[in-house]
């Protein structure tokens, strides 16, 4: 089963949420390890609830986790659902709205095929923490909403994505720069960071 929850408009206090057209993928296949090796890492449980999290804070329409082992797209079903119809959707409302926003994907290829519209393809967008390639900057990408253009940004879990699914991307987003040369930011910081600078409403 590739889709945990329904694509679908958000609800604020009855009202939708306007749309940005932006989609966010967390890619566990095909990663890097510490030694440059390809390899697929685990789902972990706070990957989800967090970027779900901020997917929903900032009008993302879907978040999908794309994984193609069996066992772990098991324990993403397992996670959604409880938030979604076990205990946790009268615990945690909140939580249960956030969820709402996750999907499951089995490799970027489906996903691809999937997000597909009126035969236009969406813009994709992978991040990178190394500097020193081309790439577009915050503005560059904000102006990509301006034109109506559907945006699938992609994110690496270990030690991000691999050059194939980067030189396959339409563009790759400038990296977070922080103070020194320490840059080991969590995929889920990088993410809400991320968002809140495409996305956010602030000065």
């Amino acid at each position: 089963m590739e889709a945990v929850c329904p694509n679908n408009r958000h609800r604020i206090d009855g009202n939708f949420t306007s749309s940005v057209n932006l989609d966010l993928a967390l890619v566990h296949y095909p990663v890097y390890n510490k030694h440059k090796q390809v390899v697929g890492s685990a789902v972990t449980n706070l990957d989800i609830h967090d970027i779900a999290r901020a997917c929903r804070t900032f009008g993302v329409d879907n978040f999908y986790v794309v994984t193609p082992f069996g066992d772990q797209q098991e324990l993403v079903e397992k996670i959604v659902s409880h938030w979604q119809t076990g205990h946790g959707a009268f615990y945690n409302i909140d939580r249960q709205e956030a969820l709402t926003t996750v999907s499951l994907c089995g490799d970027l290829d489906s996903l691809y095929n999937r997000l597909v519209r009126g035969g236009t393809k969406p813009f994709v967008l992978a991040t990178c923490a190394s500097p020193g390639r081309e790439s577009l900057t915050f503005l560059q990408v904000r102006e990509k909403f301006a034109q109506y253009e559907r945006i699938l940004l992609l994110f690496g879990t270990a030690w991000g994505l691999t050059e194939e699914i980067i030189s396959g991307a339409d563009a790759v987003l400038s990296p977070i720069k922080g103070r020194g040369n320490y840059n080991h930011l969590s995929v889920r910081s990088a993410v809400a960071i991320i968002l809140e600078r495409l996305l956010g409403e602030g000065d």
